[in-house]
């Protein structure tokens, strides 16, 4: 067997985990890996202008995928920008396997130019995180990087020298098992007895899903059927079980609507399936309380729990439906779907009265066109801030759909990034990015990322000229909204010049068609729709004290928000469920 450099054992252990594609920007230390991608068959490099882009990339692409994704960073600065997105990545539990490289390694502790200790800065948003100092390392340490990434669901930092990467490898070096598939966790039995016993001697039950749920449809509403239990979500959970779902009643949190909150405050026992719902304020504290998950160091970390079942939810679901007893009475289910599907008539004049003639655009009446014109199958990937708002609201799951965002970490600026990974995965499918025009400009030039490779991205830009989130913020503490202004941006031009489509929309009678025309186009198209600045919305829940900081500062108008297509199927709901 020829002789491999440690870089070149590098890539290739990267390929036979199933990675297809390492994002990135070249340089120094980086170099001889790059050189070994350049020469591998099975592995592309893809080149952006930010290694935060880079970051939040190959997190998109873990997350649709569950698959191992890559990234890289050249030493010190290189690296260092790829912390922001790795963190998302980490929090939103994306296997992802970061390359920081490193200067010489015979100067590091010097002082020397660039220097920084990687393998110590990412501690905090990875599982594993090592410096290969000697070729004699490789393989073990990049397969056990791997394996904490698949295994634990995160990051995996590897900090190498250049100099060392481009070094040869031990020859027959240890070659040592990588399993990719995480297995199924089921609970103890005396938890199952316990968990029964519970569910069986609550009068009402409601559910409430997170993330945790992704392949649990099924068994959800089989075991809401069977106990009547009404069932709410958390913005994670939404594109996994809100479809196909007669039990729904919403959505809770900052960005909520419907019924959620009521059902999880009034009934008898709540349970908490697959989710780190971080709102404390909207869990109730005086209802009995069983958490649902597959990691364990997630129960009862947000609220007091009555019983903790560490599992997953699907595997539990299965022990437990066939265990418990079927709820006589659906007095409960009916009330809350009644509640869900008032609230939903209450907000859905908001972006339905007059938008042929309100300029500029609501941007609840963009968010709601384009859920209407966009495919059964596309991705949506979401900028934190009012996007999330409209995203949550408007965009319709189906079970095909995806809908990606920093629902976790938070951060400004994260869907332009995350489509370029989404659409690195499937040149075919639809991407659509739902961007804030503070978010947009801020990764800005990773636009030209898209045109460079011809990725058919299209990326809907909600331009209001300010930082809309943030204004709320201000105004619910009673704070006169500053610096949270934009000067009027024409993004559609800057696309066009890019070599892109840019496509300006001004009046809501063009909102349609320029959506239409945008996914028509094969390429990547920014669609620049100008929207109102005083299309706020608030949380269906607030306290008394927000209010009062609200109206102290609310100079502008706040909508409630609308809720699209959702009140067709929570009427749809309460129509077609059975009653006794």
């Amino acid at each position: 067997m020829p002789k491999q450099t440690v870089a070149e054992q590098y890539v290739d252990l990267l390929a036979r985990a199933g990675v297809h594609r390492m994002y990135g920007v070249v340089g120094d230390s980086l170099n001889p890996v790059v050189d070994a991608i350049r020469r591998h068959d099975a592995l592309e490099w893809v080149q952006v202008r930010h290694e935060e882009v880079a970051a939040f990339a190959a997190g998109a692409e873990a997350q649709l995928t569950g698959r191992l994704a890559a990234c890289a960073g050249s030493c010190g600065p290189g690296n260092l920008h790829l912390i922001n997105g790795l963190f998302d990545a980490h929090r939103s539990m994306a296997p992802v396997l970061a390359l920081a490289a490193q200067i010489p390694s015979g100067e590091i502790g010097t002082g020397y130019f660039q220097e920084t200790h990687p393998d110590r800065l990412f501690e905090e948003c990875s599982h594993y995180s090592e410096l290969i100092s000697s070729p004699r390392q490789m393989p073990r340490v990049v397969q056990t990087a791997i394996q904490h990434a698949v295994g634990r669901r995160g990051v995996s930092v590897v900090a190498l020298p250049g100099d060392i990467a481009a070094e040869n490898s031990p020859v027959g070096g240890a070659e040592l098992a990588m399993p990719l598939d995480r297995p199924a966790v089921r609970p103890a039995d005396q938890e199952l007895t316990r968990l029964t016993e519970l569910v069986d001697a609550a009068e009402t039950v409601t559910v409430f899903c997170g993330r945790g749920v992704a392949g649990a449809h099924a068994e959800v509403m089989a075991f809401a059927e069977k106990v009547k239990a009404p069932v709410g979500h958390a913005l994670r959970g939404k594109e996994h079980i809100q479809y196909d779902n007669p039990y729904d009643v919403g959505m809770s949190g900052l960005l909520g609507y419907g019924a959620a909150y009521e059902a999880m405050h009034e009934c008898d026992l709540l349970l908490l399936l697959g989710t780190d719902f971080p709102y404390t304020d909207f869990l109730p504290r005086h209802v009995r309380t069983v958490q649902i998950d597959v990691q364990p160091e997630r129960l009862g970390r947000r609220t007091q729990l009555d019983f903790a079942v560490w599992g997953d939810v699907r595997e539990t679901l299965r022990c437990l439906i066939p265990a418990v007893q079927e709820k006589p009475s659906r007095r409960f289910l009916d009330r809350m779907l009644d509640r869900h599907v008032h609230a939903l008539e209450g907000a859905v004049g908001a972006y339905t009265r007059n938008v042929d003639k309100h300029t500029p655009i609501h941007p609840e009446y963009v968010a709601a066109v384009l859920d209407e014109e966009a495919a059964d199958d596309a991705v949506f990937t979401v900028d934190t801030g009012m996007c999330c708002v409209w995203a949550a609201r408007y965009l319709t799951p189906n079970g095909r759909r995806r809908i990606l965002g920093s629902f976790v970490h938070g951060s400004m600026a994260n869907a332009l990034p995350q489509a370029i990974g989404a659409q690195f995965l499937d040149r075919t499918r639809q991407v659509v990015s739902l961007s804030g025009d503070g978010g947009f400009s801020m990764l800005m030039g990773d636009f030209l990322t898209l045109v460079q490779y011809g990725l058919p991205v299209k990326v809907v830009v909600f331009n209001n000229s300010s930082l809309g989130m943030v204004d709320l913020e201000m105004m619910v503490d009673g704070l006169p909204p500053y610096g949270t202004g934009y000067p009027h941006t024409d993004f559609a031009a800057i696309a066009t010049a890019a070599g892109a489509r840019g496509i300006r929309v001004e009046k809501p009678t063009e909102v349609r068609d320029a959506l239409r025309a945008a996914f028509a186009h094969d390429g990547p198209a920014l669609v620049d729709v100008v929207t109102d600045p005083n299309a706020l919305a608030i949380p269906p829940k607030i306290t008394s004290e927000q209010l009062t900081g609200f109206a102290l500062s609310a100079s502008r108008t706040v909508l409630t928000g609308g809720v699209g297509r959702m009140i067709q199927l929570a009427r749809a709901n309460v129509r077609n469920v059975p009653r006794p």
